[in-house]
């Protein structure tokens, strides 16, 4: 294996022709340019120079390792700088998994700050249900995961293993009803789970579901789930059509705003915890730590902005 030092100084002996010029123009003594030639020429195992009077004369083997010399440092060069740009945030990529509620709303703000402050960075955005985004992450298909958890299920992690992986907590997301403007509960300031006993129901996600049957059976009914959509906008227009009534997390009312729907707040309170993952010993790197303390100040924006947020009544 060669020395990037040895090759460097290789490279300025062929240049100058000799081990004193050499010497002269590094800084260094002519028996240090002599030991580090030998050590090269150990490294190749054969010689590199041939005394021709006062100079220097380049081997085959010399020659051969001359021509690639240029080369070799052009790499290094160029990977030193690609190297620097990366830690100083000036270019490189991230790839974020996550649910469709985070890339709809969480991750678009995080997007446009990380491209205001480092037009350099690329972030990828890929798309998977908790625990398949925790698996992408384990198969190196994305350096950071968005997942969530809930009462009912525990840690997402822990229905993949949580070992091996840093969360950082970004928002706790409170679960709200979805009712028709026109529905008798709207005007209410909290709607019980047990009040909406005989109604219609439109589910989400598998994951989604089974933590909202358990809600019900807790709340001593099984729900007529009339509806199965993940699409948000579907469920606000089943919602607003009047053809059921849905449990909706809070961080998609933004998109969920429509004169013939409301949103009400559910007692008791259920929601479930937003996390961002990152493989051990990886969210250190500049650009995963960037996107991390960004996507926290995203989240703490949004638990802001939507505190108390019910939407309008028609």
């Amino acid at each position: 294996m060669f020395d990037s030092r040895h090759i460097q100084t290789f490279a300025e002996v062929v240049r100058t022709g000799s081990y004193a010029a050499t010497a002269r123009d590094l800084g260094y003594t002519q028996p240090a340019i002599s030991q580090q030639m030998k050590a090269l020429e150990r490294a190749a195992g054969t010689p590199l120079f041939v005394r021709a009077g006062r100079g220097l004369r380049l081997t085959d083997a010399g020659q051969l390792l001359a021509r690639h010399a240029t080369g070799i440092l052009s790499s290094i060069a160029t990977a030193h700088g690609q190297l620097k740009a990366i830690t100083r945030l000036e270019s490189g990529r991230v790839r974020v998994c996550a649910f469709p509620a985070a890339n709809a709303t969480l991750l678009p703000a995080t997007v446009a700050r990380v491209a205001a402050a480092h037009p350099g960075l690329r972030v990828e955005l890929l798309e998977e249900e908790p625990p398949d985004s925790l698996r992408a992450l384990r198969e190196g298909r994305c350096d950071l995961a968005l997942a969530f958890s809930t009462g009912h299920t525990g840690a997402v992690a822990h229905h993949d293993g949580e070992e091996g992986l840093v969360e950082l907590p970004l928002l706790d997301d409170p679960l709200m009803v979805l009712l028709p403007a026109g529905h008798p509960l709207a005007g209410s300031d909290h709607v019980e789970l047990g009040e909406l006993e005989r109604e219609r129901w439109i589910a989400g996600c598998r994951h989604c579901r089974g933590h909202f049957v358990a809600a019900c059976a807790e709340a001593g009914f099984t729900p007529d789930i009339a509806f199965t959509t993940d699409d948000n906008l579907a469920v606000r227009s089943l919602v607003a059509a009047g053809a059921g009534v849905a449990l909706i997390p809070g961080m998609t009312l933004p998109l969920l705003r429509h004169t013939e729907v409301v949103a009400r707040p559910l007692t008791p309170a259920g929601g479930r915890r937003v996390s961002a993952f990152a493989l051990e010993g990886h969210e250190t790197a500049p650009v995963t730590a960037l996107l991390l303390r960004t996507l926290s100040e995203a989240a703490a924006d949004m638990e802001r902005a939507t505190s108390g947020f019910p939407l309008p009544e028609a």
